[in-house]
């Protein structure tokens, strides 16, 4: 009975608070509704002031249907799959397992700006070696094939992903902050709306490059290669940085043979996916056709 309360309970608080924002009822530094909304209009204007590949429109192909996968994967979802945390964070409670057990890091006591570095940075390596897992195994390219459907792209295309990938980014997300000892800074809003910010340019359509950064950040010429519809040879895919991609050069991942934008995009059988949000939510648990 207590476990079903405090799930119940993690639910509400979370959908309270997911509102709360909504009504601007939060501190601006952690509306994570209008931040996201803030960031999109942006970089959205900034693909009709510059784009990139001008014959593509501004309401380009599923325009409407990756926005709703924005507020849909990063709110709605997420007030649903709150509770299952909960469940797990419960279950570890109970064998010893706390969010200081794999503290390697104690991040706590340097200072503030070291502390939002070392926690963009491990978190950033994490979500790499996640979204290279996703490439590598059939059971999770299942599911991460919704992503890569993307057919034109443009900023929304960022958060358009299978639910499912949340359930598999966010415990291993939560495994990046026990190693810093279960500490997350007080500014971490900062590190996520530079995420969300990077995420958003990386999708657009804008050519961005960043010169010598490049090597460091990731960018929309780099990250158009990851969604190319013909992979080279032998690669299950290229290009897995999140925000950085250092580590795409550091383990020999990266990919940029020209940067015209005039690729195709997608996959080999792509055409067999679902068009709409219904049809690609169930993808991953049904067989495929032969």
């Amino acid at each position: 009975m207590y476990w079903i309360q405090e799930i119940l309970a993690t639910i509400l608080g979370t959908m309270r608070w997911t509102w709360s924002a909504v009504i601007f009822d939060v501190p601006w530094y952690h509306n994570y509704f209008w931040g996201l909304v803030l960031i999109s209009l942006c970089v959205w204007l900034g693909e009709i002031i510059f784009p990139w590949r001008k014959e593509q429109s501004i309401i380009r192909k599923d325009f409407w249907l990756d926005c709703f996968y924005m507020f849909f994967n990063f709110f709605l979802f997420s007030i649903a799959i709150s509770g299952f945390y909960k469940a797990l964070e419960l279950v570890f409670s109970t064998i010893g397992v706390t969010k200081t057990s794999l503290s390697i890091i104690e991040i706590h006591t340097l200072p503030q700006w070291v502390q939002l570095v070392i926690f963009f940075i491990v978190l950033d390596l994490v979500q790499w070696f996640t979204h290279t897992l996703l490439h590598r195994y059939a059971f999770l390219w299942k599911f991460h094939q919704v992503h890569h459907s993307v057919k034109e792209m443009g900023f929304a295309a960022h958060l358009r992903y299978h639910w499912m990938e949340n359930v598999l980014y966010k415990p291993l997300k939560t495994f990046a902050v026990m190693i810093l000892g279960g500490f997350e800074p007080e500014q971490a809003y900062i590190v996520h709306f530079i995420a969300i910010t990077i995420g958003h340019l990386n999708h657009s359509n804008i050519k961005i490059t960043w010169g010598p950064l490049k090597y460091i950040l990731n960018n929309p010429v780099m990250h158009l290669y990851h969604h190319v519809y013909e992979l080279p040879k032998g690669r299950f895919g290229v290009n897995f940085g999140i925000s950085l991609s250092i580590w795409d050069y550091i383990f020999g991942h990266h990919y940029i043979p020209e940067d015209s934008g005039q690729i195709k995009l997608g996959f080999p059988g792509d055409k067999k996916l679902p068009q709409d949000f219904l049809g690609q939510s169930i993808v991953g648990f049904k067989k495929n056709k032969k």
